[in-house]
């Protein structure tokens, strides 16, 4: 995936060497781990990531800040990916082994409303696209969901389905990314 053009602007509590350990006090630790929320969210957004491999992140630049010599324990990130999972934005690849995990920086139901949005001002209800119509085509370049991973796709698009402003249509591929939706109005 490629990044948005810009660097990412981290929050000001970055650079603050208590954020990278969990405060002991509930309310202060609740905020604390909002805070985090919110930039693991932001971040993921920023450079359009959708996986996070809980064995790499303590390394990662997100979760380590090396200009002030400080790395979130892997503890902390555990509640963080948590807090996110009750949340509605991590979704566990195995939720048994808890090792990678999607992280949804907007939710299938968002993701939804700004894909069927996007068909009804190019006039393509009543018409059948493909998945790479949507997340690779070049009518689809300038929006937002432009690049998007498919496992999120298809998770987005069956909430569209599930309202009954879509059917969705079968591929032949194992992983079913040729298959394709049509859209209702």
């Amino acid at each position: 995936m490629a990044a948005k053009e810009g660097a990412f602007e981290w929050p000001w509590q970055y650079n603050f060497p208590p954020f990278f350990t969990l405060q002991p006090n509930a309310d202060t630790q609740s905020k604390q781990i909002a805070a985090w929320c919110d930039l693991v969210l932001a971040y993921y957004r920023h450079s359009k990531q959708y996986i996070l491999d809980v064995r790499e992140a303590q390394s990662s630049q997100l979760f380590s800040n090396a200009a002030i010599n400080r790395k979130l324990p892997q503890e902390a990130i555990t509640t963080i990916l948590a807090a996110l999972e009750r949340k509605g934005h991590v979704e566990w690849e195995d939720a048994t082994k808890q090792v990678r995990c999607f992280v949804m920086w907007r939710t299938p139901e968002e993701w939804a409303a700004l894909i069927f949005q996007w068909v009804v001002n190019k006039g393509m209800t009543n018409t059948v696209c493909t998945f790479y119509d949507i997340h690779s085509g070049d009518d689809a370049s300038d929006q937002e969901f432009y690049g998007m991973d498919l496992w999120m796709l298809k998770k987005s698009l069956r909430v569209l389905h599930a309202q009954g402003k879509a059917e969705l249509m079968a591929g032949t591929q194992a992983d079913d990314s040729d298959g394709g939706i049509k859209f209702f109005s």
